[in-house]
Formats: structure tokens, sequence, C-alpha cells
């Protein structure tokens, strides 16, 4: 079977796996370009960007830096290296305070989570893309699915991942096989459902639980993560990962949203015209019910 045969009738199958559950994006035609955003924390990255934005994909429309009051330079670089980039001022303090200013700056479709650290390969946005033109409403990379990695996890930190992993399938059900990684992808209209109030590292945990509460469409889709290129990493193993704890246990106790289905006839159909995007050929993925 040649490579574009293999493609459609892989294309084929993942449309109909995601066809059994409905969706809150409610008129997907044949695959058509949507406008793309990618949000970028960055605090302190001036080094690690050349390595990250040269590299973001021709065809995503916009590219959205929260920088965090940096002091090495960050803004200068990205414009240097971007001139179209959108430079947002982060408000409040953390990578979850980050993400959701650049959430609310965004103006795109799809919006992509990227790392400025260089541990997560832009390279991979197709693959997230096309999931969700595919009929996802929420993807989320995983590195412990096949053809993913990670060469950033120390031993002691893949079983911290592991106990998280356990305690929100036992909690909320569902079949995910990573829950702390931050390389995520959305429509755009999901993030009022999801109702993010995360300030640190924790939003990543909570965007995957919330997206399971709320029975989104979840696909899980293979990332490799990368070692931070150059500086220190801003993430606390101990302090972060009690962070993460606190999360899973506060979401117990929170009211459940209301399910996709109770927010179709609210949100109205959406198409633009642009290049049709393909997502990566080959490895696993999953869908969650």
């Amino acid at each position: 079977m040649s490579a574009a045969a293999s493609f459609e009738f892989t294309s084929k199958k993942w449309k109909n796996v995601l066809s059994n559950r409905p969706s809150i994006v409610t008129s997907l035609p044949e695959p058509r370009k949507v406008a793309v955003s990618v949000v970028i924390p960055a605090l302190n990255e001036a080094e690690n960007l050349p390595y990250v934005l040269p590299h973001i994909p021709d065809w995503v429309d916009e590219v959205v830096l929260v920088d965090g009051h940096s002091s090495d330079g960050t803004v200068a670089v990205a414009r240097q290296l971007r001139p179209d980039i959108r430079i947002i001022t982060q408000k409040g303090h953390g990578k979850g305070a980050a993400l959701r200013t650049g959430f609310a700056a965004a103006s795109g479709d799809l919006i992509v989570m990227l790392d400025a650290d260089g541990s997560t390969n832009p390279e991979e946005i197709p693959a997230f893309v096309g999931a969700l033109l595919a009929g996802a409403d929420f993807v989320k990379g995983s590195r412990f699915l096949q053809g993913g990695g990670t060469a950033d996890m120390p031993f002691y930190r893949k079983l911290g991942n592991w106990a998280f992993v356990f305690a929100v399938r036992l909690c909320f059900g569902g079949n995910y096989s990573d829950v702390c990684y931050g390389y995520n992808a959305f429509w755009s209209r999901v993030v009022d459902f999801l109702n993010l109030d995360g300030d640190g590292f924790e939003i990543e945990t909570m965007m995957n639980i919330r997206a399971l509460r709320a029975q989104l469409k979840v696909a899980e889709v293979p990332s490799f993560e990368a070692e931070r290129i150059y500086g220190t990493s801003h993430l606390r193993t101990i302090p972060d990962g009690w962070r993460v704890l606190k999360t899973i246990i506060k979401e117990l106790f929170r009211p459940k949203p209301p399910c996709c289905k109770q927010w179709r006839n609210d949100i109205p159909s959406k198409t633009v015209e642009a290049p049709i995007l393909l997502f990566r050929q080959g490895g696993e993925k999953q869908i969650h019910d």
C-alpha cells in the first residue's frame, strides 16, 4: 500500500472512531484550513527561542508569545526571529497564568500550546492539528504512547507521573497515558468551558481532567519531550508535584461541568478557507470515552 493510500485509510478509520461520540464542534466538513494560533509562555528564554520559533510550520496563522517580564532580551529576540509575532505581557505569575493570558489573547480557531525552552517539538504541531480536524475537541500529547518518549524525566519523576495517571484513571475514568505533559491543542471554543484557574504547572493536569469530565472528545498523540536546551527548568519537583496532587483532589469535589451534548446548541459553527492540513502518519492514537 502506498504512503498516500495508507494515510487515506488511516484518516478514514480515525474519523470513524471519532464519530461515535457527539462533539462540541458543530460543523466539520471536508478537511479544511482553519486559523491556528500557537501560544508560547516564556520567561528568560532568549537563548532557546532560536531553536523554537523558526521551526513552527509556515501555515500557522498566529504566534502569541506570553512574556513573564523577562530580563534577558526574550522579547527582542522573538521579534527578530519572527517579526509578525504577537507579544503579550503575562498577567499574574506562573506557567498557568501565562497560558491563560495567551488563550485569552489568541484569535485562532485552534490553539496549540508550545514550550519556549525547546523541550516540545514544533514539527509535531501537524499531528495535533490533524486530530482536531478529524473531529477531536481536545488533543493531548503523550510521552508514553508508541512513538513518544522523553529525555527529560528522571526515574523518580516517572514514578510520580505514573502515580498521577493512576489516580486520574481511578477518580475520573478514561484511559490517559500521561497527565503532566503540557503539549496540548484544542478548539478555541473549548477554553470557556474548561474554566481554567490554575497558576502553576498544575494547569496541564487541570486541563486534562476537566476535558475528561466535560466528556469532550479527547485524543492522545505520541510526542517526544527533549531536554531544555539552555538554562535551568522552572519546574520544582516536590512543590509542583504537590500542586498537581492538590489539583486532582480539588477536582473530585468540583461541580461537574455540563457535558458537550448540552453545549452543542449554544456554539455557532464556523468555516474558513485555507490549505488542507494533514496529521502525521504512524504512531498510536487513542480516543478516551
